[in-house]
């Protein structure tokens, strides 16, 4: 339910695992950020074996726009996302991860990205500056996105961040596989959908530690990066359907009649 009532016009999706220290500030942030929208949080406990559901649930208490769907064992972050975008009731979505590094205050920036793209925007997404973040993990970002962006060319700097905004029909429409999260905008492209871009700044993580290490943001995507070529290559050109009316069917008939006479 809404923080208005009102059926929410965007949702929020916050994939959880082991960050109950950083659930109550996060949430508050995001709700602040979309004061005066209709919307909805969806936190999607991802198998936490933390106080993570139990700080959820107080929170859910004073909170009605406040949503929990839980995995009974960790499936990873792709799953998380996929599992909140199908629960949202919004046909915007947002997501962010869970740690506090990517700030709520540019939620509706995104959300206005697609919204003002009309039918042609599939995602926006956001692109971070001033990284929070030792120097091996941004040299295994700058490796990791240099190989993806020269073989898909998705023309993205920065597809590793948790800030983005698009329309739930179309994320739904994506093909399904565990590592969707990091190759939403050649994914999108590939449906024939544009992809905008909005800087966003990154902060430190309030509490815990990284789910992910060196195998996670490097090497386990190479077999996904393979796969993802290959849809971008195998796609065929989306048919335009119109649907006839019985009168257009009919004078189309009567015309071939016609011409046969």
């Amino acid at each position: 339910m809404s923080q208005t009532g009102a059926s929410p016009a965007v949702a929020v999706v916050v994939p959880l695992r082991n960050e109950a220290r950083n659930i109550a500030p996060l949430v508050e942030e995001i709700a602040a950020a979309l004061a005066g929208r209709a919307f909805e949080i969806v936190c999607v406990n991802d198998g936490s074996t933390d106080a993570t559901e139990a700080e959820l649930a107080a929170a859910m208490r004073t909170r009605p726009y406040l949503r929990q769907v839980k995995h009974a064992t960790s499936c990873g972050q792709s799953s998380a996302v996929r599992t909140g975008v199908a629960a949202a009731r919004a046909p915007l979505v947002a997501t962010l991860d869970g740690d506090g590094q990517n700030d709520p205050k540019f939620v509706p920036l995104l959300l206005d990205a697609v919204a003002q793209g009309g039918a042609r925007v599939g995602l926006a997404a956001g692109q971070r500056v001033g990284r929070k973040a030792t120097g091996f993990k941004r040299l295994q970002s700058r490796i990791a996105n240099g190989v993806r962006g020269a073989i898909l060319r998705d023309g993205t700097r920065d597809t590793g961040c948790g800030l983005k905004a698009f329309r739930r029909d179309v994320f739904l429409a994506l093909p399904y596989f565990d590592g969707l999260h990091r190759f939403l905008p050649a994914l999108v492209r590939r449906d024939g959908f544009d992809v905008v871009y909005v800087d966003v700044v990154d902060r430190e993580r309030r509490h815990g530690v990284s789910n992910y290490g060196m195998w996670d943001r490097l090497w386990v995507g190479i077999l996904d990066l393979a796969g993802v070529w290959w849809l971008v290559r195998r796609k065929k050109r989306v048919p335009q359907v119109t649907e006839h009316a019985t009168e257009q069917v009919t004078e189309q008939v009567r015309e071939v009649e016609r011409d046969a006479g």
